[in-house]
């Protein structure tokens, strides 16, 4: 038989998190701390705080969501069978649900994965008292939203039942990055009835379930880690940790990164555009000591090309008045549109924005023209290519985000060929236009009299399918393929 009598103690974080009877509550800190166990032992605090109904029990309806099957299975689940044990209700393995039901009390947990359509589905029709989000940040920002519709239908108020003593979210997770939804609602936006709580650090002499853990376990968790991966996992802050194969292994933050933004210098603006669902564009200018500086960038998520090259043409007549501006964009923008039958480009044109195809598309240049400029100084000796501060989402693309996703297969680390497509790509790629339209392409070629039947200038300046077969032949030469 297994034990039935655990005791929980609640840490100082915890003991806060529980006694607030906010609509949403968060709890944040790094690996270990008892995030999971704390909203375990939360939930069936207020399935026990349930006023009875009408026949003298205690009805509650509770869902608990994970981002995948197997991470539910793996880690979810396991934590709330180790401290409720399975044989103290009915478990229903084929829904995922279990059933605690006494004298005076009938609670419900419900499981559910985000990965499997049905799931899905159920939750739009759930009638919750609330819900737990186990590692939120591997959630979308829309599962909360949805969720917040349905908790606090359970019990329904009948007769002289007054409903859900207390209905809402809470949420665990390690720290996100500073860009992601739950930054920018509990420490941004902080709407009303949403409250935070940050654990300690790993490492401060107030962390929190230490007494649950090995020895020396925080120390020991840093090793083989970079300082961003640590200052997340182990000291509970927020921040970016890479995952994959950078495809910029070349960019150092520090280094490429400006402390102030640049100033808008005399000259010329040069612009990248990368078009698509989530359309992005980049904005820099180049010095007269031929460094590139990155003044500006535009990201967005969910918009059109023409509201997109509205905002663009409207930040460029705006913050660069009176500016000859050269643009180009990703060639497969040539397309027409299937609803007015005009290409992004005539869209561009049409709101002002001079964009033009980018001379290639071939990714080992768009990728070499960037990298080279990443890797080679001024006469200065600072980097060719620096960023803005204030570009935060190139920033991190650079630094990780864009990157090589790594395939799973046993013994040594192995990553696809191409750039994962997400949601730092689309501005990563914007740069890369902008390189190889601005002509940082061409010292990556050979001679006119040794690509071939075809000539470099066809291949940068021209336009035309022989242009580009040239193009890729004279790359293939230099072994950039």
């Amino acid at each position: 038989m297994a034990e039935t009598n655990r005791n929980y103690l609640a840490s100082k974080t915890g003991w806060a998190f529980h006694q607030s009877d906010e609509f949403v509550r968060g709890l944040v800190g790094p690996i270990g701390s008892g995030k999971s166990v704390a909203c375990c032992a939360d939930l069936m605090k207020r399935a026990t705080e349930q006023k009875p109904a009408r026949d003298g029990k205690r009805y509650t309806r509770w869902a608990i969501i994970r981002n995948t099957y197997r991470e539910l299975q793996d880690t979810t689940v396991r934590t709330w069978f180790d401290w409720f044990p399975k044989e103290l209700g009915t478990w229903r393995a084929t829904d995922m649900e279990w059933i605690l039901e006494t004298s005076d009390m009938k609670a419900e947990f419900m499981f559910r994965a985000l990965d499997r359509p049905e799931d899905v589905k159920k939750l739009l029709s759930l009638e919750l008292t609330g819900a737990w989000v186990n590692e939120a940040k591997e959630v979308p920002r829309a599962v909360i939203d949805m969720l917040q519709g349905r908790v606090g239908r359970y019990p329904s108020k009948r007769d002289d039942e007054a409903g859900p003593s207390w209905n809402g979210i809470i949420m665990d997770t390690n720290p996100p990055d500073t860009d992601h939804w739950w930054y920018r609602l509990f420490e941004e936006d902080k709407p009303e009835n949403w409250e935070i709580f940050h654990q300690p650090s790993g490492l401060a002499k107030n962390a929190e379930n230490t007494q649950h853990l090995p020895d020396d376990y925080y120390t020991r968790l840093q090793a083989g880690h970079d300082q961003a991966w640590i200052d997340v996992y182990v000291h509970g802050q927020y921040g970016f940790v890479k995952d994959g194969k950078p495809v910029y292994a070349e960019c150092v933050d520090i280094l490429h990164a400006l402390k102030e933004p640049p100033k808008v210098l005399r000259g010329d603006i040069y612009v990248g555009i990368d078009f698509g669902l989530t359309p992005a564009a980049v904005i820099a200018q180049q010095r007269p000591d031929g460094q590139w500086q990155v003044i500006e960038e535009v990201v967005t998520e969910d918009m059109g090309a023409v509201r997109f090259g509205e905002s663009l043409a409207v930040l460029l007549r705006t913050n660069f008045p009176n500016k000859k501006v050269h643009a180009w964009g990703d060639p497969a923008g040539e397309q027409r549109s299937q609803v007015d039958e005009r290409t992004p480009f005539q869209v561009m044109r049409a709101q002002g924005v001079p964009a033009v195809p980018a001379p290639s598309n071939d990714f080992t240049l768009r990728r070499e023209a960037v990298a080279k400029n990443l890797t080679t100084l001024t006469m200065n000796g600072q980097p060719r290519l620096v960023i803005s501060p204030s570009c935060r989402s190139l920033r991190k693309a650079m630094a990780g985000g864009y990157k090589y996703r790594r395939i799973q297969v046993g013994g040594d680390e192995r990553f696809k060929d191409a750039p994962d497509k997400n949601m730092y790509s689309h501005v990563a790629e914007a740069l890369q236009y902008l390189m190889i339209g601005a002509g940082e392409a061409r010292t990556l070629i050979k001679p006119a009299n040794d690509v071939g039947q075809y000539k470099v200038h066809k291949t940068i300046g021209g336009r035309g399918e022989r242009g580009a077969v040239g193009l890729t032949r004279a790359v293939k030469r230099r072994r950039f393929l």
